[in-house]
């Protein structure tokens, strides 16, 4: 990849059109945008609640878990058990939040908790499948090796049946037609492509067979632009990584470090502390093709032109570190920061449709695993520089330390005769 520019449009104004105030000050730590109405969700910081604001002027609208109560100070684990799981329908104002082993649906009238789920239903992920009937949940309540599978709820006759198993959200292409989660794993995380048809039998995701392979674990949910160009993906456990692949070649064309890169175990505290100041939730892809925005600790708002491979820096109105970033379906930035606050930012420009074609041509490249076999015999993967066919990664010997991971530790199970990493 070629080396990037800086600073090309540092004249550029960052037009604000509304701002408030988050209620007794409190940051949002993720944003989550309706992908066809005016709507906005908000992960309280403080507590396993779920503000809702209209997206023309960031009126409030309501809060999912007002009277909850807040998480424990510094208690990392207790924020991963009780954060809410939220997804909105695709056409509808309707925000389905998992919280406290309740699935609530939200709309602007009311809400209430969604009957007939299995009392073993804890779900830390939800999706909605493309055209609102189904609702995708994981884990799944209805089998035994719950992270192996995901439920598939039908919303109009509340049967449930069975999904294949996915642990970090479900991005949908915009053109339709193709999703990707990830299913994650402490040597290397998979990236999931799934074909996507509620008229067909099963409704939920059907996973193909081209992958991708990311390492180590702890990514967050991978994001599409909306013209359907390009993917990004946010992460990981070890360090403040972003990559972003081409669609459909998945030819890697950014990859970086957010911050400092890691230094080796042991950790000194005062790296962990630059790399807990990065959001876990910072990029957004605004409405001009092939811009991506990451939101900085220092207050500031990344331009980073991926066709161009230029990049500018821009202040935000207050400052302050940002904690979320989101993109309206009107193409109008959102950004939340340390201080409380909530900032809508015009768009700069027009998004064009996402193209159907690069979706049918992924899928005329690739087919359907068999959900009865092993799924790692079945994938070809990719990591966007180098591909390996199933079977590949058992006969490689030679590794450098320039290699990931994942890769280092199959050579050392190749040697001794193990098996998969």
């Amino acid at each position: 990849m070629a080396a990037w520019r800086g600073d090309y449009r540092i004249g550029m104004t960052v037009e604000t059109v509304a701002r408030v105030r988050v209620g007794g000050g409190v940051a949002v730590e993720r944003l989550i945008c309706h992908p066809r109405l005016p709507l906005i969700a908000g992960l309280d910081s403080a507590r396993p609640a779920v503000h809702i604001w209209d997206a023309r002027d960031l009126r409030a609208l309501g809060t999912v878990g007002a009277d909850a109560a807040g998480y424990e100070q510094d208690n990392a684990w207790e924020r991963v058990l009780r954060a809410p799981a939220t997804a909105w329908h695709p056409g509808e104002p309707v925000l389905m939040v998992s919280v406290a082993g309740t699935v609530l649906r939200w709309t602007p009238s009311g809400e209430f908790a969604l009957a007939g789920l299995p009392p073993t239903a804890a779900y830390r992920g939800l999706a909605f499948g493309p055209g609102g009937r189904t609702l995708w949940a994981t884990p799944a309540a209805t089998a035994a090796d719950s992270w192996e599978r995901s439920d598939v709820i039908d919303l109009e006759t509340g049967d449930i049946g069975a999904g294949p198993g996915w642990d970090t959200g479900v991005a949908s292409h915009p053109a339709g037609g193709l999703a990707l989660t990830l299913r994650s794993n402490q040597g290397a995380t998979l990236g999931l492509f799934a074909r996507v048809d509620e008229r067909a039998a099963p409704a939920g995701l059907r996973v193909l067979r081209r992958a991708l392979i990311l390492d180590v674990d702890g990514y967050e949910t991978p994001i599409f632009s909306p013209d359907g160009r390009y993917l990004a993906i946010r992460g990981n456990a070890y360090g403040n990584s972003l990559d972003v692949f081409e669609f459909p070649s998945l030819d890697n064309v950014l990859s970086m470090t957010l911050g400092d890169p890691s230094p080796g175990y042991p950790y000194p505290q005062e790296w962990l502390d630059r790399m807990r100041a990065w959001s876990r939730h910072n990029i957004a892809f605004g409405a001009r093709p092939g811009v991506l925005w990451i939101g900085t600790p220092e207050g500031a708002l990344v331009e980073a032109d991926l066709d161009n491979q230029r990049s500018a820096r821009h202040d935000t109105p207050t400052g302050a570190a940002v904690t979320a970033l989101g993109v309206t379906a009107a193409g109008n930035l959102v950004v939340a920061d340390a201080d409380g606050a909530l900032i809508l930012v015009a768009a700069d420009g027009a998004t064009p449709a996402a193209a159907p074609e690069p979706v049918a041509a992924f899928l005329t490249g690739t087919t359907e695993v068999d959900p009865g076999t092993d799924l790692d015999s079945q994938l070809v993967l990719t990591d966007g520089a180098r591909s390996w066919e199933p079977g590949d990664p058992a006969t490689v010997d030679t590794v450098t330390d320039a290699d990931p991971t994942w890769l280092r530790i199959q050579v050392q199970l190749n040697r001794i005769g193990g098996g998969p990493a």
